[in-house]
């Protein structure tokens, strides 16, 4: 009895592991959506640590040249 149960239940894993391959691995939609995902995000938030370094860069110049500018005594 208790045989017979996993060997349903592995039958029937095997089964929904088999549709949901289906339904995204051989899915030309999904498989678009992930690849446009996996190439476009890092690039965003590559981009962004840019900009955050870039805007840091450019307040701190900024200091530097009011500080020349008029310099504490």
């Amino acid at each position: 009895m208790h045989c017979q149960f996993i060997l349903i239940n592995s039958i029937s894993f095997l089964s929904f592991r088999n549709t949901l391959l289906d339904m995204t691995i051989n899915n030309p939609i999904f498989i678009f959506a992930l690849i446009t995902v996996v190439w476009f995000v890092p690039g965003i938030i590559v981009k962004r640590i840019n900009e955050v370094k870039q805007e840091k860069r450019k307040e701190k110049t900024q200091a530097d040249a009011i500080e020349r500018l008029y310099p504490k005594d």
